[in-house]
């Protein structure tokens, strides 16, 4: 009889460990499971950002620069200037620059610039410092604060702009990038874009007494706006407009 129970015991003790075998076997399968779904996802998710946002600006393409986003009349102030300085006063890349304007268009900046071939700038901004260099060498930029940024239509209005800028044309110096209440001041109240340009007073000036910053402020972005900008301060109109 004791040797019966000693095999009952048994054969109850090796149908638990099969019963558990099974059920990690079944729980390792689900976490493999599990684990490809969430792969599929991830990759998923990675491709259709870019995907999407070829969708979304495809509609841009075919567009003239002005007849993209909102007439000028309606969401854009008067241009206004101030007088500019800075020219060539440079600082190492890193070193922090105070800019009183929100958002600059002219001042101190950094001794080196963000290459042409890039239009638009996401959370990857570089520093203020950058730019500005670029605006001294004839850039215009479109700045656009963190309501357009949150806002999927505007924000793809803003993309549209920037891609009838690409290619390395002297004519193409323009950037678009974020503001942020890192940065600086807000914009006026109500308006959410900025348009800025340093100008030297004209094509062909070389007194830096008549150099002022240019700024227009919409309240969304404009490409009627930004083509009467450019064409009023083009990138000929600064103090370096040789250099890229």
């Amino acid at each position: 009889m004791a040797k019966q129970d000693k095999t009952n015991r048994q054969a109850v003790i090796e149908e638990i460990r099969n019963s558990q075998k099974a059920a990690d076997r079944r729980r390792g399968g689900m976490i493999v499971g599990v684990s490809v779904i969430l792969g599929v996802l991830i990759i998923a998710a990675a491709a259709w950002k870019p995907v999407s946002d070829a969708f979304s600006q495809r509609e841009f393409k075919a567009k003239e620069l002005s007849s993209i986003g909102a007439k000028a009349a309606d969401v854009c102030q008067d241009i206004t200037t101030k007088p500019a300085d800075g020219m060539m006063d440079h600082e190492t890349p890193g070193t922090p620059i105070p800019y009183a304007d929100a958002p600059p268009a002219f001042g101190t900046h950094y001794d080196s610039w963000e290459p042409m071939q890039r239009k638009f700038y996401g959370e990857d901004r570089p520093e203020l410092g950058y730019l500005v260099h670029n605006l001294e060498h004839g850039y215009t930029i479109l700045w656009y604060d963190e309501t357009i940024a949150k806002d999927d239509a505007k924000l793809d209005v803003v993309k549209g702009l920037a891609a009838k800028f690409d290619g390395d044309d002297m004519r193409n110096k323009f950037k678009a990038a974020p503001w942020t209440a890192e940065d600086g001041d807000a914009f006026p109240e109500g308006q959410h874009v900025a348009l800025t340009h340093w100008s030297a007073g004209g094509t062909g000036e070389t007194d830096t007494a008549k150099q002022v910053g240019v700024w227009q402020y919409c309240s969304e972005p404009s490409g009627e706006a930004l083509e009467d900008f450019m064409n009023e301060y083009p990138y000929m109109d600064s103090p370096e407009p040789g250099a890229g």
